[in-house]
């Protein structure tokens, strides 16, 4: 069987095999999971590993017809920016099915939503026919909802309103945008490598790039819509959060890139400097407010905005057809994936401290790394990730935006900066609250609860995958460079 439909039907067939399980089966529900996280992480790495960077482009191709009349095709296929994006969703939802290993609620439930979840994102990053994108994209953000409101903790009926009434507002811009480029384009075929083959008129890539920006923008944090995210982030479930942050997020950055920037570069390139704006305020702005709360999730659901920001500055960035282009998109990607490891990570974390003691507030603390070591440990591995620390993946990626934008904006270059200061700031400020100084002797219970055999594995595997990337970028760097000299010839 073709490579990309393989990894999309393990989690399909996973999917039939939950529905028809007992609900009683726990145990055989958490194996076929896992197994199926495995897989789909062994076929990934087998997938990145036949990726022929030499040649570059849309490689793994399958095309089968499926409504000729209107010209959808089940088209699958990847470049550089897929193959990379698939790996991280396949080592999310293993990861994630292990952390969430000690689930007694609904176990059959969860897992069947979670697994739907994945499905849609695998779909996304494959898909090359724009109906099934936008079917898979939505199957992706509609699981988010019911894993919330049934399994999240605190206002999660708010949590997940919220997030569902932002994120179908951004479906609300995409639906008419992308049926917009159909119809212009005049091919009767939604397949998008015909679709990026043809030129669209200037002044309908100018009006119609908005829609699918901020339509992808929505799910990607892009501020001022980014209000949905920490909401969701805090009310969410570990893996939940592990695959909202680490992947879903991604799915919006994804879209900007694969359809709008690809189909309407002109669009991409008039719009841009106003993007740039939007994405320095946000960087700023989620490192600030990171930086003044008391929640350990909602600390995390901001960084994620900061970070995500600074995927936005250097999409848009690589569109203003500069010398440092390549430099901007080949850290926007890397920055995906790095920051997909490292919310992944923080929240896995986060919430086994949660699950433990039952507070995420981080001033209930106090020498907490005396109580849990093992765990604090692993979430300062986390912190200095996202405060950049060279030798862990997100150093590279935060690297060649903020050089990019210095040579491109200086003014802007030095205000994300000073957004990466404020990172260092709201870290060190939770590692100085929650896991310093003299431990509170509330939760004395916590130390024969530290992290131990099985709730290590995952969070090895994450810290693992950052510290390979943060020691030899060029493993990363050299497969994202191959797609994006090729993408970048459209400006």
């Amino acid at each position: 069987m073709p490579l990309l439909s393989s990894i999309l039907l393990i989690p399909v067939i996973t999917l039939i095999v939950l529905l028809l399980m007992p609900q009683k089966a726990v145990r055989g529900i958490r194996l076929i999971c896992a197994l199926s996280g495995l897989l789909t992480c062994v076929l990934s790495l087998q997938l990145w590993t036949g990726y022929d960077p030499t040649t570059g482009g849309i490689q793994f191709e399958e095309i089968i017809p499926w409504v000729s009349a209107i010209g959808i095709s089940y088209h699958l296929g990847v470049d550089a920016f897929g193959v990379i994006l698939v790996m991280l969703n396949s080592i999310v939802y293993f990861t994630g099915v292990l952390t969430m290993w000690d689930l007694n609620e609904r176990v059959k439930e969860y897992f069947a939503f979670m697994v739907l979840l994945v499905i849609g994102v695998f779909g996304v990053f494959m898909s090359l026919d724009l109906f099934f994108f936008f079917f898979f994209y939505e199957i992706a953000v509609v699981p988010m909802y019911p894993l919330i409101l049934i399994w999240g903790s605190g206002n999660r009926a708010y949590a997940g309103m919220k997030l569902m009434l932002f994120l179908l507002a951004g479906s609300a811009l995409l639906f008419p945008g992308l049926l917009a480029i159909y119809h212009h384009a005049g091919l009767n075929t939604f397949d998008l490598i015909a679709l990026s083959a043809h030129t669209f008129d200037p002044q309908f890539q100018i009006f119609v790039y908005p829609f699918i920006y901020v339509g992808f923008g929505v799910l990607a944090g892009l501020f001022p819509f980014h209000g949905w995210s920490p909401t969701g982030h805090v009310a969410a479930p570990s893996a939940v959060s592990m695959l909202h942050a680490g992947v879903l997020m991604k799915l919006g950055a994804y879209g900007i890139l694969t359809v709008g920037i690809r189909l309407l570069p002109e669009g991409a390139a008039y719009w841009a400097p106003t993007f740039v704006v939007l994405a320095v305020i946000g960087i700023i702005y989620g490192a600030y407010v990171a930086m003044r709360q008391t929640d350990f999730k909602f600390v995390i659901g901001f960084s994620s905005v900061s970070h995500m920001g600074i995927v936005l500055l250097g999409l848009n960035l690589a569109v203003l057809g500069s010398v440092v282009a390549t430099d901007a998109l080949n850290g926007a990607v890397f920055q995906m994936f790095a920051h997909g490891i490292m919310t992944a990570l923080f929240f896995s974390t986060a919430g086994y401290i949660y699950d433990k003691s039952h507070s995420k507030t981080i001033t209930d603390f106090g020498g907490l790394g005396k109580q849990m070591p093992r765990a604090v440990s692993i979430f300062i591995v986390a912190g200095l990730c996202g405060a950049g620390l060279p030798g862990l993946a997100s150093f590279w990626a935060e690297l060649l935006v903020f050089l990019a934008a210095l040579k491109t904006y200086p003014i802007a270059g030095v205000i994300v900066i000073l957004g990466l200061v404020l990172t260092a700031v709201y870290i060190l400020r939770v590692f100085n609250l929650a896991f310093f100084g003299a431990p509170n002797p509330k939760w004395e219970n916590l130390k024969a609860q530290d992290m131990s055999g099985l709730h290590l594995i995952p969070r090895a595997i994450l810290i693992a995958v950052l510290v390979i990337f943060g020691f030899v970028p060029r493993l990363m760097l050299d497969l994202i460079n191959s797609t994006t000299i090729a993408f970048l010839g459209n400006f």
